[in-house]
């Protein structure tokens, strides 16, 4: 039986606790948040199981050496001391990832990489004569550095590429929602597919594919074609097939309404393809329905959730566009909770809707929040119409 180890999984500003309740729930061991990050412990079929299953997650990364560090050439040291015939072979390719945040270092993180990479290749040219190359692009061994002021942390990245890549989206609008920041703020929002959903600006259907995964229990990257780990010395390709089984055996079938609405034919287009690549097209609807013209047509509680335009992406009057949206809303889907992200914060108080709650977090580079509107039938629906401008300073 592999024995427990250390893992810790990257994730985006603000997931961090999402993520945390996801490994969990997932059965790993001694969960600690950090500041974009989750620590917690595991064996081999563990990591394999979170990269497949985990939704909030952007690389799994398995700690192979700590020491602490002064300067460059402490640092050169402490990689040399790695025995590496361990994790990568002469013929096999690798690559440096690296993140620095220490005064006694510089932080030029490009220079940390190149730095550690010549210190892996004269180990392997000073015990074998030769050495494995690089390829920064493909590469079989990806290594992650981490320096944190007096402290270095060296890795093996057993994702690879991004698992925000889940390997369904062929065709994007511009600025897309990232697949990860997508799936955090469903499970942010509360929803686990026990009532009907609509993302009303849906551009390629990222949202609408995230959650019928949730829905419908089905592993965020079953369908991801290679995992870093996979080029690993003790990859078990028996234990691997155990584990995904075992998730596809979870999956169930959700009966609740899953759609998704936009006003461009292109982006109806684009979500459609994207919603066939995630064979998801038997759960989600895509329809050209511009949001400030539709009403709710399902019976029953829902969810809407849904990223509209913002920054540069908006080249219209902001102040009215979300005015609409909150008349949309307000007028057309009574007995729905209302989500919507936005970094326009100035814009958004022409919602003219209360905020029940307000989480921040990140898009990329931008500062958003994360906004929560209760819309009831009949005479509460005035509660909801009560503006409140103060929490959005």
């Amino acid at each position: 039986m592999d024995k427990d180890f250390k893992m810790t999984a990257i994730t985006m500003a603000g997931l961090e606790g999402v993520l945390a309740e996801e490994l969990r729930l997932l059965g790993a061991k001694e969960v600690k948040e950090g500041v974009r990050n989750v620590s917690f412990r595991g064996d081999k079929g563990f990591m394999y199981k979170a990269n497949i299953a985990l939704r909030t997650a952007i690389r799994i990364l398995k700690p192979i050496k700590r020491s602490k560090i002064f300067d460059e050439e402490d640092l050169y040291e402490a990689i040399q001391r790695v025995k590496w015939e361990r994790f990568i072979k002469i013929d096999q390719t690798f690559a440096i990832a690296a993140a620095v945040h220490s005064k006694n270092l510089t932080s030029n993180s490009h220079y940390i990489s190149l730095k550690s990479k010549d210190a892996i290749a004269d180990y392997f040219v000073r015990k074998y004569d030769k050495r494995p190359d690089v390829d920064v692009k493909h590469p079989d061994i990806k290594i992650h550095i981490h320096i944190d002021k007096d402290w270095l942390t060296v890795s093996l990245d057993s994702s690879g590429d991004s698992l925000h890549k889940r390997g369904y989206r062929s065709a994007t609008n511009i600025a897309p929602i990232n697949e990860v920041l997508a799936a955090g703020l469903l499970m942010l929002s509360g929803y686990r597919g026990e009532e009907n959903f609509i993302d009303p600006m849906c551009g390629s259907g990222t949202i609408l594919i995230e959650a019928a995964m949730i829905a419908n229990k089905i592993p965020a990257n079953i369908n991801r074609k290679y995992f870093g780990f996979e080029s690993w010395n003790d990859y078990d390709e028996d234990l691997y097939f155990v584990i995904q089984d075992s998730l596809l055996k979870k999956i169930t079938s959700s009966h609740f309404k899953i759609m998704g609405f936009d006003k461009a034919p292109s982006a109806v287009k684009k979500a459609k393809q994207n919603i066939i690549n995630a064979n998801l097209d038997e759960f989600v609807g895509v329809h050209h329905v511009n949001f400030f013209n539709s009403k709710k047509e399902v019976f029953g509680k829902t969810t809407i959730l849904f990223n509209p335009p913002y920054g540069e992406r908006l080249n219209i009057d902001a102040a009215e566009f979300y005015r609409k949206i909150g008349d949309t809303l307000k007028h057309n889907y009574p007995n729905s909770t209302a989500w919507l992200i936005t970094s326009d914060i100035k814009a958004l108080k022409s919602v003219g809707l209360r905020t029940s709650r307000r989480i921040p977090v990140k898009n990329g580079d931008l500062d958003c929040r994360f906004v929560k509107y209760e819309l009831y039938e009949g005479s509460k629906k005035n509660k909801s119409n009560e503006e409140d401008n103060t929490e959005l300073r």
